[in-house]
């Protein structure tokens, strides 16, 4: 299902674009993904819409079977930090969290509820973990989802295309950066 509507409070959620992340091999060059990410950000910053930025630091307890990814190319002091081409401003929400998915234990959810929010679009990295995961907390908790297809990926095609194809049509909308804007109330209303 293509997007057909944005509510009157939308949030945009940017999930764990940051140096770590953005150093990893993806399926999808990086920096298109950031420059739509950026794009809708500074959107919804134009019409007075909230904007969650979200990063990783650190994970969940837990066994499992596969061992953490370690990024190359990035200094341990600057692995957490979003990634300059956001544009992070200072009327920007920011989430730290230790799970895939941006609501657990963040109080992003109460967060939301304060602000009226009644609908999210979700960007980022990576497609079938920290995007979907959110995109799944959102819909439990009641919310709209769209998510913007071609401002995240995936470090496998496969899983990329399963989110894509199979999940995200249970929870939500999708579509392009250029049509969520395009559906975002103009500034003032």
């Amino acid at each position: 299902m293509a997007v057909t509507t944005l509510d009157p409070r939308t949030a945009l959620i940017v999930v764990d674009l940051q140096n770590s992340v953005a150093a990893l091999p993806t399926a999808h060059p990086m920096d298109p993904v950031v420059q739509n990410a950026a794009d809708l950000a500074a959107g919804f910053r134009s019409r007075g819409l909230p904007v969650v930025l979200v990063r990783v630091d650190g994970r969940a307890p837990g066994r499992n079977e596969q061992p953490p990814r370690a990024a190359t190319g990035t200094h341990s002091d600057n692995a957490t930090e979003l990634v300059a081409g956001l544009n992070h401003q200072p009327g920007d929400h920011v989430v730290v969290k230790r799970t895939w998915g941006s609501f657990t234990n963040t109080g992003l959810a109460e967060h939301l509820a304060g602000l009226g929010v009644t609908q999210v679009v979700v960007a980022g990295v990576a497609t079938s973990i920290g995007v979907e995961s959110t995109a799944r907390q959102a819909h439990e908790l009641g919310l709209n989802v769209t998510l913007a297809v071609d401002a995240m990926t995936d470090m496998s095609a496969d899983a990329h295309n399963n989110s894509l194809t199979r999940i995200f049509p249970r929870l939500g909308e999708t579509g392009s950066t250029r049509a969520i804007l395009a559906l975002l109330a103009p500034a003032g209303n």
